[in-house]
């Protein structure tokens, strides 16, 4: 049976996001997950028979990734703060900890796959490209793929016999089946229609059969393709290829996992739809959809359990997100922290050339309008913002701002369309989107002429980078954390997936198409900013890297624009609470000295009251 591992994401405030337990497939009641060790991310081990919970790992900066294997070993990956590093494993009941895999050079995770028996297949991501290595736990792994070009270990089947490896979605090799010996099965082009792996069937899928005798199950990966607007599920099998599910398909972005043990007969559906989710299961053999009952906001992950239960995540605008369970069974990782609860929430549609553009508007409720108003960028550009509680929005709003959190073209959840939507050129759409929303909220008298800032991580952080450099009389203050700065430089230093995703973006290299990555880059247009510029940076950033930072900054010092910088020790993302917190502080003191009439908010304590 193959395990997925466990990632946790954003921390706040000494708060996780919870991730789902991963549960041994030979023991349902032994579980691990990510959690909170103060203040970092470390692996814990959880036996729901006797309730008990123990800490795993305890390494300085943290640890993110684990699985649990069916013979009960735990898997994590003890990198380093550039994230790079190896696969360990240590049994569930203690003892000491080994490599994983022998023979498999140090490098960035890249996936992880584990079958019956120890056999165990590894994705790891060099400066020379990926490669995917197998053998048995513990013992010396066999290099079965090696390619210079981006892609990701997606899953090992049953038996370990067939391999799936994800390539970028809109590529010619979306998705390729080898076996171990290294020989390509087949390939799954996603050039007219992109196309995701989900994952093999745990077991096998039974065949069909007129005959007296059985016939052995069949290999069946699960698929989703892009079709004439829509995200179609299928699946695939060696000798039957790829059948698409006419039935199952759905007008936003959406993925499944196979129930376990059940030969490939159900699959849990999990649809993000204008910042909001729903759970849907597929019944393959009597092919219906059937809507699973759960509160109204975001379930950030969803996971069908062994004896048919589904655990998922699930939070909204005031709730702090935690681990639930359709049965009501407990599950470990709930947070302790008593979170603060501020303002009125309201969703906003504004018009806009390709559809409306969606806004989540939060504003203090014992406060008149209109307020100092801070945009609150998103990521990716392949994210959104939810119906999900934000410590950051919570604290803004308690000091008297209102929050805006747009869903700008290019942003999931709103379909295929939306998401392929750069009229404007890359960047410029979206900022595009942030002035129109700009208008409409001031338009309003929700948000106060010369005081609106920006505020955004990676993407966000370029957004408003482009923005503040674009549009420099709309902006009375930004923040950019780990932002994209310098288009070209940044490819040059960048990872090959990275290097793909921009020449898909930009219709070509930095070579090919220069005019296309000088448009869309902060750095030309950053001699223009006018308003308070904060800057927060990581040497060890491999997604933003540093070199490219450096080539922004020296822009901003050519043309004598005043700005401040913050320099991380750490990579893109960080799994110490001590970094978040000190960007968050940092973060809200600029925003306060920068937007006029606006109260300088009280930083934040680390150790929030429990509850």
């Amino acid at each position: 049976m193959t395990a997925a591992p466990s990632k946790a994401t954003t921390r706040t405030y000494g708060v996780y996001r919870p991730v789902l337990p991963v549960t041994s497939p030979g023991n349902p009641h032994r579980m691990v997950y990510t959690g909170d060790a103060d203040g970092r991310c470390e692996i814990f081990a959880w036996d729901r028979s006797s309730g008990v919970e123990r800490q795993l790992t305890d390494r300085p900066h943290g640890t993110l990734l684990c699985a649990i294997d069916d013979d009960e070993a735990v898997w994590w990956f003890d990198e380093d703060l550039g994230g790079s590093g190896a696969w360990r494993t240590r049994h569930f009941d203690g003892g000491p900890d080994r490599p994983a895999l022998d023979g498999v050079p140090y490098g960035r995770p890249a996936g992880l796959a584990l079958a019956a028996g120890g056999t165990v297949a590894v994705g790891i991501r060099t400066p020379e490209g990926l490669g995917v290595h197998m053998g048995r736990r513990g013992g010396t792994g066999t290099c079965v793929l090696h390619t210079t070009g981006s892609g990701t270990l997606c899953d090992l089947a049953p038996g370990g016999g067939l391999l799936a490896v994800s390539g970028p979605a809109h590529s010619a090799h979306a998705v390729t089946l080898l076996t171990p010996d290294g020989t390509t099965v087949a390939v799954l082009s996603g050039i007219r229609e992109r196309t995701w792996a989900l994952g093999f069937a745990p077991t096998p899928a039974p065949t069909p059969s007129r005959g007296p005798e059985p016939t052995p199950g069949r290999t069946l990966l699960l698929v989703m393709r892009e079709r004439a607007g829509r995200y179609h599920l299928g699946t695939w099998a060696p000798g039957r290829g790829l059948e698409l599910l006419p039935w199952c398909s759905f007008d936003t972005e959406t993925t499944a996992r196979w129930y376990p043990g059940e030969g490939g007969t159900r699959v849990l559906v999990r649809q993000d739809r204008h910042g909001r989710s729903r759970l849907f299961t597929a019944d393959l053999d009597r092919r219906e959809l059937t809507p699973v009952p759960t509160p109204e906001g975001s379930i950030l992950d969803a996971s069908p359990a062994a004896d048919g239960d589904v655990h998922f995540i699930w939070t909204d605008a005031v709730n702090v997100p935690r681990a639930l369970s359709l049965s009501g069974a407990p599950l470990p990782g709930q947070s302790q922290w008593r979170l603060p609860r501020f303002g009125h929430r309201q969703d906003l549609w504004t018009p806009g050339p390709e559809g409306p553009v969606h806004t989540f508007v939060t504003t203090p409720a014992d406060r008149p309008a209109p307020h100092p108003l801070v945009f609150l960028v998103h990521g990716g550009p392949a994210d959104h913002d939810r119906d999900a509680y934000d410590p950051m929005v919570q604290t803004l709003v308690g000091s008297g701002y209102a929050v805006a959190r747009v869903n700008y073209r290019g942003s999931t959840g709103y379909g295929p369309r939306w998401r392929s939507a750069y009229s404007e050129g890359v960047g410029h759409t979206q900022v595009a989107d942030l002035v129109r929303a700009r208008a409409e909220l001031l338009e309003r008298g929700i948000g106060r002429e010369g005081a609106v800032g920006l505020c955004g991580t990676s993407w966000g952080g370029y957004l408003t980078l482009l923005a503040m450099g674009t549009r420099p009389d709309l902006w009375n203050v930004g923040v950019a954390v780990k932002p994209l700065a310098d288009c070209v430089t940044a490819f040059r230093h960048s990872t090959p997936a990275l290097q793909a995703l921009d020449t898909a973006l930009f219709g070509g290299t930095p070579d090919q198409v220069p005019d296309a990555y000088a448009h869309a880059s902060p750095s030309s247009y950053a001699a223009a900013i006018r308003s308070p510029l904060l800057i927060v940076a990581a040497r060890r950033d491999a997604k933003c890297p540093p070199e490219q930072v450096e080539a922004y900054l020296a822009v901003l010092r050519a043309g004598g624009v005043a700005h401040e910088l913050m320099w991380l020790d750490s990579g893109h993302d960080g799994y110490d609470g001590a970094d978040h917190l000190a960007v968050i502080r940092r973060s809200l003191r600029f925003l306060g000295r920068g937007l006029p009439s606006a109260p300088v908010p009280a930083e934040p304590s680390p150790h929030p009251e429990r509850g």
